[in-house]
């Protein structure tokens, strides 16, 4: 989304480090949904009044609303069936095919929906 709006940070990919495995692998809100609310505030004007304020919220909560219809979930743990807040969960995770089957479809999924909703929203 950086790239897609112009935002160019090196900073940028080191604040969503921790997004990974569902906030520091405990397995909470999946590190996609995370990315994708801090790209809709990247993106949006810092909001002067409290109506575009609500508005930017608007935007986010479209995003949840999306993305859990079409994931199921918006938690790490539910989306990849695996406890991440073990070394034996860890090894297993990195030893499936999760990372491909749900992981990175769940990045293209926040991506698309972020770009629609950017689109619609501007």
């Amino acid at each position: 989304m950086c790239q897609k709006f112009g935002l160019e940070n090196e900073i940028i990919p080191r604040i969503a480090t921790c997004f990974a495995g569902g906030i520091g692998n405990t397995g909470a809100v999946c590190g996609a949904v995370a990315g994708a609310v801090m790209a809709i505030g990247l993106t949006k004007e810092r909001s002067n009044t409290m109506e575009e304020m609500l508005g930017t919220l608007a935007v986010a909560k479209e995003f949840r609303c999306r993305f859990e219809a079409e994931m199921g979930t918006i938690d790490c743990s539910e989306l990849t069936g695996a406890d991440l807040t073990t070394p034996e969960g860890i090894e297993q995770f990195m030893n499936s095919d999760i990372p491909h089957t749900v992981c990175f479809p769940a990045v293209g999924t926040a991506y698309r929906l972020v770009k629609d909703l950017l689109k619609d929203s501007s």
